[in-house]
């Protein structure tokens, strides 16, 4: 989403390059230009002039220190103000009150507010181990009370049904009373949205604040919003005491200047990032690895979260002792290896933490989604004694192969190809040539051609 803001701030570093120290002269040209990047970026005006100005401040004059260039003392600056900017420490949820905790999730219609509280019922179970109840009181869009539903039983949490001829401040009090009877310990209630702010839903949703006085009032912001965000973030921090902000469509395509103006507007902390569609596409925010992206730098300490989350330990165990006993690497294990790599959100999402110039390289690399699953496809239809012994493929189990999962011969020849690669790795691996493994490497990860 952020691209373009770290391509902006890439060339400002670049600029700067061999001067020997950072003076007000090359300090004020880079600072017009991160000025420029952010403008475009679509962060608030008033937000911007704060950050370059403090910017300004920090670095003048700042010596180079040891093996700096002035560029990465500028950056060292640049970073530590973004981080600032973003909220500082990352926030999580305060969940240390009897429960049930009351979690109210506030935001206009479109935000993202009913899939939001289907990701937050799936992050309670898996990583909080809690047991949440889920509540709409958004009596005037009945889908929203049929989608709320279907979320829940999607994740495996429990659902207080609702209509739309009930009052929400009703359907909230009994959700309540069931929560306790029945020894819930969050309830999530999903509040209704408008297409703007309106006085009637800003005074509802504050006597639902009054009644269930939750110990989380979030606030949900579509990051794709732009200026119109910072208006509406302003108008629910005044109504309502909010406890913190999270951020959906975090991987959308807009310039994303909404990420970088929320937290400084409201002045409540960024608790999570909504990315991507699925139930597990919630992430807890960390302004200081989001600091790190924007500047191309990455975010390592994601990509291995997400790795441990997403990977199977068994699987991989397994994989590496049957290598080891010398047993090879078949196309079964192929499979499982895409599949892995699939549950982390795919090639993209990986790509979109690593450092600016492995990620060039990884894009470069014409990195295909689309291809991973038809790989999947052939596998799939090839027979387990073709998948054991891949030498069996001819040109007639090929053609089979290939009419089976709608693709060409040439495709199926591919996969083979990627194959034989994988398998010379998985030898260099039992053999321990680690260097002969990373050259083996290139051109060899399922999906990148």
């Amino acid at each position: 989403m952020l691209d373009n803001l770290t391509g902006r701030l890439s060339r400002v570093i670049k600029t700067i390059r061999g001067e020997a120290r950072l003076t007000e002269t090359n300090v004020q040209e880079a600072l017009r230009e991160v000025r420029l990047a952010l403008l475009e970026a679509d962060v608030a005006l008033p937000v911007v002039r704060e950050f370059v100005a403090r910017v300004k401040e920090k670095a003048l004059g700042q010596d180079v220190v040891g093996s700096l260039t002035p560029g990465q003392a500028l950056v060292g600056v640049v970073h530590e103000e973004l981080t600032a900017l973003m909220g500082g420490p990352s926030a999580t949820l305060d969940l240390a009150v009897a429960p049930p905790a009351v979690i109210l999730v506030a935001g206009l219609q479109g935000s993202g507010k009913t899939t939001t509280t289907g990701k937050l019922a799936k992050l309670l179970l898996d990583g909080y181990r809690k047991k949440p109840l889920l509540v709409s009181c958004d009596v005037y869009r009945p889908a929203a009370i049929e989608q709320l539903a279907t979320l829940a039983a999607q994740v495996g949490a429990d659902f207080f049904p609702s209509s739309t001829a009930e009052k929400p401040l009703a359907i909230v009090l009994a959700a309540l009373d069931h929560a306790k009877r029945h020894y819930h310990d969050v309830l999530l209630v999903d509040t209704a949205g408008r297409l703007a702010i309106d006085e009637q839903m800003m005074s509802e949703i504050a006597e639902l604040h009054d009644a269930l006085k939750p110990v989380e009032t979030l606030f949900i912001v579509d990051s794709m919003q732009g200026q119109d965000a910072v208006n509406v973030a302003r108008a629910f921090s005044e109504a309502l005491p909010l406890t913190g902000i999270v951020l959906t469509k975090l991987d959308g395509d807009a310039r994303g200047g909404a990420a970088l103006s929320v937290r400084q507007v409201t002045g409540k902390p960024v608790k999570f990032a909504g990315v991507g569609e699925k139930l597990n596409g919630l992430e807890v925010f960390h302004p200081e690895r989001m600091a790190s992206r924007i500047l191309g730098m990455g975010d390592v300490l994601s990509l291995v979260e997400e790795a441990r989350k997403s990977v199977d330990v068994d699987e991989a165990r397994k994989l590496a002792e049957k290598v080891k006993r010398g047993k090879g690497f078949d196309l079964e294990d192929f499979k499982q290896q895409i599949a892995q790599m699939r549950k982390m959100g795919g090639l993209s999402a990986l790509v979109d933490k690593l450092p600016a110039q492995l990620a060039q390289a990884a894009q470069s690399s014409q990195v295909d989604e689309g291809r991973m699953r038809r790989l999947e496809g052939i596998i799939n239809s090839m027979t387990p004694q073709e998948r054991a012994r891949p030498e069996l493929m001819k040109a007639s189990r090929k053609r089979r192969v290939a009419a089976g999962a709608g693709v060409t011969v040439q495709e199926v020849n591919r996969l083979l190809t990627q194959f034989e690669q994988m398998q010379k790795m998985m030898k260099h691996m039992q053999k321990g040539g680690l260097q002969k493994m990373m050259r083996s490497m290139r051109g060899m990860m399922p999906g990148v051609r």
